[in-house]
């Protein structure tokens, strides 16, 4: 199985293909997506690790040794962590977030799954997520993997995007075109 059902582009792109192909070769789909998760969970949570994989003032040999030793802190594979390495070699660390990103749409299109956002007022149950991804996929007719966010403005309600379509229920929303016609009125 190829990745070359879906597009993605640039440098990120190109990388998260190598990976993905390496992976099927290897048969460690699985395995490379949960390092990489892990790895971006790492990243987001460490500003000294953001630090550290955008500065372009850190020398490649250093950024290298340090991913090197934040990788087998981590546990990770030895596919990802010498993919890692490669990546810190070439001086393309700043794209390795992209990378991930490109690596999951990848992943997702090999299995058929469909990724959506969902975006709520606090955090949706298990239930609730169950009960969204299930309309979902009846809706779409493929399997969907659900991410999801909390943005406490939109006061209620769903905001559902699934590629470029979008589904905005929320009660934000509602207002404002309620504001919007109210002032048509008058």
């Amino acid at each position: 199985m190829s990745a070359e059902n879906i597009t993605v582009s640039g440098i990120s792109g190109r990388y998260a293909t190598a990976l993905f192909d390496l992976a099927v070769a290897d048969k460690q789909l699985d395995a490379v997506a949960t390092d990489l998760s892990t790895l971006q969970s790492m990243m987001d949570e460490s500003a000294d690790l953001a630090r550290l994989i955008r500065s372009p003032l850190v020398s490649r040999g250093d950024q290298a040794k340090a991913m090197a030793a934040v990788l087998a802190k981590l546990g990770v594979g030895d596919l990802v962590r010498r993919f890692v390495g490669t990546v810190a070699q070439n001086r393309r660390l700043f794209a390795l977030s992209d990378i991930i990103t490109d690596y999951g749409k990848l992943l997702a299109a090999a299995r058929g799954e469909v990724a959506a956002r969902v975006t709520s007022a606090k955090k949706l149950s298990e239930s609730q997520i169950n009960a969204v991804s299930a309309a979902l996929k009846s809706a779409i007719g493929s399997d969907v993997r659900l991410e999801s966010d909390v943005d406490a403005s939109l006061i209620g309600g769903l905001v559902i995007k699934v590629g470029s379509r979008m589904v905005d229920s929320s009660i934000r929303t509602k207002l404002q075109n309620l504001k919007f016609a109210m002032k048509g009125v008058g």
